[in-house]
C-alpha cells in the first residue's frame, strides 16, 4: 500500500491522517466482500432523524463493463485519464426530500458523513479511494435515469493502489507533492465568526 500520511500539527488517528486521494490505481478487482464492508460502513453513518438520505450506485468494471462505461463516460477528460485502470466507481447521491415531501436540509451533510465512513473503511482495508466532483451530473442523470429529487453529489474511484510511475508527468508530480491544508485558524473559529480557534 502506498502511504502518504498527513503532516498534522498534533497527533490524530492514523485512519484519518493516513487517508489520501491517489491517482495511481491497479486494475485488479476489489473483492465483493470488501465492497460489502465499505457499503456497510456507510450504512451506519449518522443522519438527521435517521433518514439515511444517501444512495450509493456501484459500478464494477469486472462485473458489468457496460454499466461501468456509462458512469466512466460522464467523468471529465482529466479524470478519465487517471481512472483508466480503476475497477470501481461509486456515485454518491442524496434524496433531497423527507418522506413527507419536505426539503431535507441536512441531506448532503448526512450523505457526506456516509461517504467519509466509506472511504475510511476503504483505507482501513488497504484500498485506495479518490473522491471527485469532476463529472457531468446532467449526463449521469440522463444515462442512469436518476429521479429529479435525487441530488448527484460526487463520484468515488475505489481500487488497489497502483504504480505512480505509470502516470503522466503532471500527474506523477501531483502524486508526489506534499499534502497541505489551510491552517486551523483559517477553518475553525471560537465564540464568533472569524475569531480563530487557538
Amino acid at each position: 500500500m502506498t502511504t502518504k500520511p498527513a503532516p498534522t500539527d498534533i497527533d490524530i488517528h492514523e485512519l484519518i491522517a493516513g487517508r489520501w486521494s491517489p491517482r495511481a490505481f491497479s486494475s485488479a478487482p476489489v473483492e465483493r466482500a470488501q465492497l460489502h464492508r465499505l457499503l456497510e460502513a456507510a450504512r451506519w453513518a449518522p443522519s438527521s432523524n435517521n433518514l439515511q438520505p444517501w444512495r450509493f450506485i456501484v459500478f464494477d468494471r469486472h462485473r458489468d463493463e457496460a454499466a461501468f462505461k456509462r458512469a466512466f463516460d460522464t467523468l471529465m477528460p482529466g479524470n478519465q485519464k487517471w481512472n483508466v485502470n480503476v475497477p470501481l466507481l461509486v456515485c454518491v447521491t442524496a434524496s433531497s426530500l423527507t418522506p413527507k415531501g419536505d426539503a431535507n436540509r441536512t441531506a448532503t451533510y448526512d450523505t457526506g458523513a456516509a461517504a467519509m465512513a466509506l472511504v475510511l473503511q476503504a483505507h482501513a482495508l488497504g484500498l485506495a479511494t479518490h473522491q471527485m466532483g469532476g463529472f457531468d451530473r446532467d449526463a449521469f442523470r440522463q444515462a442512469l435515469s436518476i429521479p429529479a429529487d435525487v441530488e448527484i453529489i460526487a463520484m468515488i474511484a475505489i481500487g488497489h493502489h497502483g504504480d505512480a510511475s505509470q502516470l503522466d508527468e503532471t500527474l506523477r508530480e501531483r502524486e508526489a507533492a506534499p499534502r497541505a491544508r489551510k491552517t486551523l485558524a483559517e477553518t475553525a473559529f471560537e465564540g464568533a465568526w472569524d475569531k480563530a480557534f487557538k
